[in-house]
């Protein structure tokens, strides 16, 4: 699969970087006291390109998508959780809500295949505060169980991706922090770190949001079945198009332009970091 993806430059600069440990050194403080602060100021004074790092109009995004694979009951969950949840992001009730509320972090929840209307009633044309709807054409109802097909078509994981790109160009500020919501998205999270990595299914497979142990090995044996399914998805595009799903790939894009305009990017949990995986795969500056 090809598609064209926003270029990274290696951001290292070893004169910079000196200088930069030199200012945070010479501050009125025992040298090295604030610890992992000093990592994170070094850090992320490199990706901004700066030695007085602002952090500005951070943008908290939650990607939301929809997964056939549910169906073979690898999740605790039924699918219309994710809808569910979706609401209680937009409604301010959700964990990320109120972080994002409390830290004056503006929140953006995309639809990027989740089986639900979120506009249903609305006049055409009109939107939701706080709501991207970015469903990829011909899957408005999530991704195809992945172990009976491909979750998604080529087409369909190049237009995710495109989505998500798209959508960071959107974007003001300097930082992207990653959220997700999709019932069934630890499945492909799994299956994409099997097969990028080369580490057993198992090693991979976790409860996702709460499955008892015999369960764990059901869901266990299912992925790996899918896993068997596609066994020539090893390129990450091909992995990423055969497993899922539309909220990671959106995810992906997202990345990889957030790299591109050198904002600090904020992963956090399982599924965000099989995005990054991807991403890195595909793009090794990434990570910088």
């Amino acid at each position: 699969m090809n598609t064209n993806f926003p270029q990274l430059t290696d951001i290292r600069n070893p004169a910079f970087t000196q200088a930069l440990q030199h200012k945070i050194d010479n501050k009125t403080k025992p040298l090295g006291s604030l610890g992992r602060l000093e990592a994170l100021a070094l850090q992320i004074g490199a990706i901004l390109g700066t030695d007085s790092p602002t952090l500005q109009a951070p943008q908290m995004v939650v990607f939301a998508g929809d997964h056939g694979l549910v169906r073979r009951g690898v999740s605790a969950f039924p699918s219309d959780v994710s809808w569910q949840m979706v609401e209680n992001f937009l409604a301010g009730g959700a964990a990320v809500s109120v972080f994002s509320r409390a830290n004056q972090i503006a929140l953006t929840v995309v639809d990027c295949g989740v089986n639900h209307d979120f506009l249903a009633g609305l006049p055409v044309g009109t939107g939701r505060p706080g709501l991207r709807v970015c469903k990829v054409a011909g899957a408005e109802h999530g991704t195809a169980d992945s172990s009976e097909q491909a979750a998604m078509t080529a087409l369909q994981c190049q237009q995710a991706l495109q989505n998500g790109i798209e959508l960071v160009k959107t974007l003001p500020g300097n930082a992207l922090l990653l959220g997700e919501m999709g019932i069934g998205n630890t499945s492909a999270a799994s299956l994409l770190l099997s097969r990028l990595t080369g580490l057993e299914i198992e090693v991979c497979t976790g409860a996702g949001t709460g499955l008892d142990a015999p369960a764990v090995q059901r869901k266990t044996a299912i992925l790996r079945e899918v896993l068997a399914r596609h066994p020539q998805a090893t390129a990450p595009l091909d992995a990423l198009a055969a497993f899922g799903g539309f909220e990671i790939a959106t995810m992906v894009g997202a990345v990889l332009q957030a790299a591109h305009e050198r904002r600090v990017i904020v992963v956090d949990g399982f599924i965000a970091s099989s995005a990054v995986l991807v991403a890195h795969a595909l793009q090794p500056l990434v990570l910088q």
